[in-house]
Parts: C-alpha cells; sequence; structure tokens
C-alpha cells in the first residue's frame, strides 16, 4: 500500500506523541488503586485510568484530525466512522486487567486506519519505559531501534506466549512443538513481543477487537511478520463489526507450524 501518498509520518508523529501523553495520564493511576466498572456483563473490567486516557487521546487527536473518524475501546460506538476513508483505532489501556493487578505489561494502543488497513501505529508501555511504533513503508521501532521478528528453525519447538487452556486443547503432538511461555493479558503487547523477536507467535483466541489489534498488525507487519486468521487472510478494520474470529500472529515459517497446532474447537 503506497497510502495514497498521504504524509502518514506526520499521522504517526501526531499519534506518538499523543500515545505518550495518555501514558502519562494511565501511569499516574498505576498502582493507585483506581475506581474499577465491569462491562460486557461482568467480564471486562474498566478503571477510571482507561477513561483518563482516552479522554486525553480523544482531545489531542480529534481536535488534530477533526476530518478523521474515531474508534476506541472506551467511547461509545458512532456508526458515521463508517463513512470515514480513515480513522484513529484506539485502546487507552491494553492490559486493564495487568493493570489493575499491578503488572507492567499493559499499553496505550493508537493507530491510524486508511480504507480498512493501519498505516501508521504506536505501542506506548509507560511501566515498562518501551515504545513501538511503524508507518506504511517505514521499518518497525522500539525505543527508536529498528526490531525483526525471530526467525525459528522450523524443527525446533516454536516459543509462544500460549493461553493454557489453548494449549491443552491441541493433540499431545502438537504440544511437543510448542515451548510455552507465560501469557501476556495484554494483545497488543504480546504482538509487540511477536515483533522484536521476544517470542516466535501467538494463537488469539476469537473475539479480539480493532482496538487490540490495529496498531500492533502494522508494527508486526514492519517487522517482518503477519498478523492473519486462520485462512492466511489479512485483517480489514473499521467494518460494522469489530470483533475478529482466531488468528495467529508470526512469520510464515511460525504461521506453517501453527496452523497445524489449532486444535478442532479452539477455547473461547
Amino acid at each position: 500500500m503506497d497510502g495514497d501518498r498521504h504524509d502518514w509520518q506526520a499521522d504517526l508523529a501526531l499519534i506518538l506523541e499523543a500515545a505518550r501523553e495518555a501514558g502519562k495520564v494511565a501511569h499516574s493511576y498505576f498502582g493507585q488503586s483506581p475506581e474499577v466498572w465491569w462491562k460486557n456483563e461482568g467480564r471486562s473490567p474498566v478503571s477510571a485510568a482507561d477513561f483518563a486516557a482516552n479522554d486525553r487521546l480523544e482531545k489531542l487527536l480529534v481536535a488534530a484530525r477533526p476530518n478523521y473518524g474515531w474508534l476506541s475501546e472506551e467511547t461509545d460506538d458512532d456508526s458515521a466512522r463508517l463513512t470515514r476513508e480513515t480513522l484513529f483505532v484506539v485502546d487507552p489501556i491494553d492490559g486493564t486487567r495487568a493493570f489493575i493487578a499491578g503488572e507492567k505489561t499493559w499499553c496505550v494502543s493508537v493507530a491510524v486506519v486508511h480504507r480498512g488497513q493501519p498505516v501508521a501505529g504506536v505501542l506506548v508501555a509507560p511501566a515498562l519505559d518501551e515504545e513501538f511504533w511503524a508507518s506504511v513503508g517505514q521499518p518497525a521501532l522500539k525505543n527508536g531501534e529498528p526490531i525483526e521478528v525471530s526467525h525459528p528453525d522450523p524443527s525446533l519447538p516454536l516459543t509462544l506466549a500460549l493461553a493454557e487452556d489453548l494449549l491443552h486443547k491441541m493433540a499431545p503432538s502438537y504440544q511437543h512443538g510448542i515451548r510455552r511461555v507465560r501469557h501476556v493479558p495484554s494483545l497488543a503487547y504480546r504482538l509487540a513481543m511477536t515483533a522484536d523477536g521476544s517470542i516466535d507467535g501467538t494463537i488469539v483466541k476469537r473475539n479480539s477487537h480493532d482496538w487490540d489489534l490495529a496498531a500492533a498488525d502494522i508494527i508486526l507487519e514492519r517487522a517482518g511478520g503477519l498478523l492473519v486468521d486462520t485462512n492466511g487472510h489479512r485483517l480489514v478494520y473499521n467494518r460494522e463489526s469489530v470483533t475478529h474470529g482466531i488468528l495467529l500472529a508470526g512469520t510464515e515459517v511460525a504461521l506453517d507450524k501453527l496452523r497445524t497446532f489449532m486444535p478442532d474447537e479452539p477455547a473461547d
């Protein structure tokens, strides 16, 4: 994608600065026992920090690009986004459960999506002093340094960040092909770990959302990896439904092996 020759670098600079500002807001609540509510019938927590970081992002980004659409986990969905070629896709805190528990693996996730594809993406993890970013035609960076995915030996087990229940649904013979590392609650950060080669890949359970994925997707792609569905297709963003089915992330080698590992009925 050439991005229609749009200056996505300017958008990248904008969302990086906004994510940093939102990260400061979120981090001011970290370890301070912020108020927590439960949504989605009590299955998903949201904290005062999520709302405060979301407010900062919306204020900075919408003012800077009033013609862009807006999609955030913590903002009521507005169907007008479907009429916009370009929009911001935001998760003010990806990994809220980790945030509430005092774990450092959470991040602010901000992407610019154009015609259904991410063209710029930023992940800011203040508690870890880590930042990831990428845009169309540019390398993926972590704290300003280029990153790339791992290059696993096909004959050796894959190192995957994987939910234990999903591993147990695989055939025993397949389990031997995996070296499981601790599951990382922040999906965006888990994809970033794939992008910087910390792990070989991951399997994403069904019902992830655009805001969990868009920023990490372009970072992973610019680092040499892919995020795809089980048929090998790239994701399309800013559809009427923003949820996705089971997804696979990694290099081509990892994806080939992951497809063979897939259980018949992966966990929800």
